[in-house]
């Protein structure tokens, strides 16, 4: 794995607190009904991209996950415009306004979703892997879902396709807690998910994931695994949502000190405080970055309020290839 240094807690601090921002902009203009359907936020869990990203070669590895998909084409190098400009259903955004909040894809940046299916994305991650094993193109998979798509049937299939073709592919449980509203606890007879690698001989572990330290200790050595032929791995990343499973979420299934107490290990305040006990940067510096982030979040959010509306025609194009196709009546 490359060194951790100075300049990687700087820009894990600089990632962290803009993808945070970010979010909490949408939720705004979520409530000003200017972004619409569901939003999932990812406040609280971006140590696990943060970690992931610092261990990835962007240049061949991919990335796939579900709904709560905001920051991580934003963190493989998609503009954070466009993203807005997405959610705001604009003909500028990622998918020209049609995919909306559950659906940013950029295959220019190696992110592929975006899945609003739950688990649906799990055997398009391993898909994505086997075509990277039979290219030879030395590319990594990974694949992030929820505690609650750990229960679906797909899972085991994929799991076990996986580990008998050795399918570069690094599996990973984003476990938050809840699945929607409902607890780990209350979804299976047993609470640590990543057990259920064991049942494959898959390489599996728990990992802290608010600690983008011990997430990309974790990646590193999965990647690593998987870039040499040597298979999967199943990581439990054990972290916590801030927010509620979606906008609408009344969150009356836990209670507002469970939440502070997680709020005491958020991963942006530790990466904040490493920097400034190992002098890395000032208070001063600290505040400059926090402006500079400030700035670009509402350079997105003007990008997106002027940005057009796609034309109705566009529906046409984007979902058939084919310009005769039959049974089709083009009416607008």
């Amino acid at each position: 794995m490359q060194e951790i240094t100075k300049e990687t807690y700087l820009d894990w601090y600089e990632n962290m607190f803009f993808w945070r921002k970010f979010e909490d902009k949408l939720a705004a203009v979520y409530i000003q009904q200017k972004v619409r359907g569901f939003l999932h936020l990812y406040n609280g869990q971006e140590a696990v991209l943060a970690g992931a990203l610092h261990a990835m070669d962007l240049s061949k590895d991919k990335m796939i996950t579900a709904y709560r998909n905001h920051v991580q084409p934003i963190g493989m190098g998609v503009d954070p415009r466009r993203v807005m400009a997405e959610l705001y259903g604009k003909a500028t955004g990622t998918s020209q306004g049609l995919g909306g909040s559950m659906h940013i894809f950029s295959k220019e940046h190696g992110f592929y979703g975006g899945h609003g299916i739950v688990g649906g994305q799990i055997p398009l991650g391993a898909g994505m892997a086997f075509g990277d094993k039979y290219n030879e193109t030395g590319g990594v998979t990974l694949c992030f879902f929820g505690d609650g798509a750990a229960r679906q049937g797909s899972l085991h299939e994929t799991f076990n396709m996986a580990m008998n073709w050795k399918l570069p592919v690094v599996f990973v449980c984003e476990n938050n807690g809840y699945a929607m509203g409902t607890s780990v606890e209350r979804t299976a007879n047993h609470t640590d998910i990543w057990k259920l690698g064991l049942g494959y001989e898959m390489p599996c572990g728990p990992v802290d994931g608010m600690n983008p330290i011990k997430v990309a200790e974790a990646f590193d050595e999965a990647i690593q695994r998987a870039r040499r032929g040597d298979g999967p791995t199943f990581l439990e990343m054990k972290t916590y949502r801030y927010r509620g499973h979606s906008m609408s979420d009344a969150q009356h299934y836990r209670t507002k000190d469970e939440v502070i107490e997680y709020q005491k290990i958020d991963p942006i305040t530790q990466v904040k405080n490493i920097i400034l006990e190992n002098n890395y940067a000032t208070e001063e510096e600290i505040e400059d970055i926090d402006k500079r982030v400030k700035e670009l979040v509402s350079e997105c959010e003007k990008f997106a309020e002027e940005s057009p509306f796609p034309e109705k025609s566009l529906m046409y194009d984007a979902v058939y290839e084919q310009e005769d196709y039959p049974f089709l009546e083009h009416k607008v």
